[in-house]
């Protein structure tokens, strides 16, 4: 298994904002790791401890999610966020947008939505790409951004695990 990863947070194109991409290869196939794909607050095991240090402790989702247009809630100690389904490829993409944030993450860092992409290899094997979108943080830029990044993709990589332990029955 790979991971890959940008050194720092791209900048959204005409925008403040900027898009974190993590990847990993699995040995299984696109339709087992569809099945798999959980978010953040649905994880059962306890996020590691540089997380729990960095990031607001999930608590669960509640609402549905596996139709375009649907709101899920995203239950937090401390606050919420409110993600909506924007689009579904089965065995593909998932994408969402974060609708509304009652959540104090870092430097005033805003969530504006995120992906699951699904891309098949050789041989049977499938690789993730998980991706998140925000704006906001601590100036100056230049020197934030890319410990930004470095949380970005440790929570990410949390994700992906998760993911392929659901997806193998662990």
């Amino acid at each position: 298994m790979t991971v890959s990863k940008s050194p720092y947070a791209v900048p959204l194109q005409g925008t403040e904002a900027h898009c974190v991409i993590t990847r990993r290869a699995f040995a299984l196939p696109p339709e087992q790791l569809w099945r798999s794909l959980v978010f953040y607050e649905q994880i059962d095991a306890p996020a590691p401890l540089y997380l729990r240090l960095l990031l607001p402790a999930p608590i669960r989702s509640e609402g549905a999610k596996s139709v375009v247009g649907s709101v899920a809630t995203c239950l937090y100690e401390g606050g919420h966020l409110l993600k909506r389904v924007t689009r579904i490829e089965s065995s593909r993409l998932y994408e969402f947008t974060v609708i509304e944030q009652q959540l104090s993450i870092g430097a005033g860092l805003r969530l504006s939505g995120g992906s699951y992409a699904l891309r098949p290899l050789a041989g049977g094997a499938t690789e993730v790409a998980v991706t998140t979108q925000y704006s906001g943080g601590r100036r100056p830029r230049a020197l934030w951004q890319p410990l930004e990044a470095m949380v970005c993709h440790l929570f990410h990589r949390h994700l992906l695990l998760a993911i392929g332990r659901k997806a193998i029955g662990a």
